[in-house]
């Protein structure tokens, strides 16, 4: 089995939208609004990657599951994706620290032979 990762665009918008089971124009109405980025082809063509895919999904479960309009879409994934990236930083934060200190440990014990 072939890899791809969750950023290369391997869908044409007719896969996508039978993944999403929505209707290709819903996925260009989402794209004219900004709610998602397909990577055009040379041939123009918009292709989709598999991140683009669970991000449709969540933004069907906003607004069919929980009722959210599209403007209330728009700000929950800004949200969560700035979420997400400060959840990074913290945790590559905290790696850090934590070889810090295991850093000034060793140096203390070597003091102390």
């Amino acid at each position: 089995m072939e890899y791809h990762s969750a950023d290369e665009p391997i869908y044409v918008i007719s896969v996508a939208a039978r993944l999403v089971a929505a209707h290709p124009q819903t996925l260009r109405y989402y794209e004219r609004v900004g709610l998602l980025k397909p990577i055009r082809s040379s041939g123009k063509i918009r292709l989709y990657s598999q991140r683009e895919i669970e991000r449709l999904r969540k933004i069907q479960r906003l607004t069919n599951e929980l009722g959210v309009n599209l403007a209330g879409v728009e700000i929950i994934m800004d949200l969560t994706e700035r979420l997400e990236n400060l959840q990074q930083q913290m945790k590559q934060r905290e790696a850090e620290l934590l070889a810090e200190i295991e850093r000034l440990r060793q140096e203390l014990n070597g003091a102390h032979d």
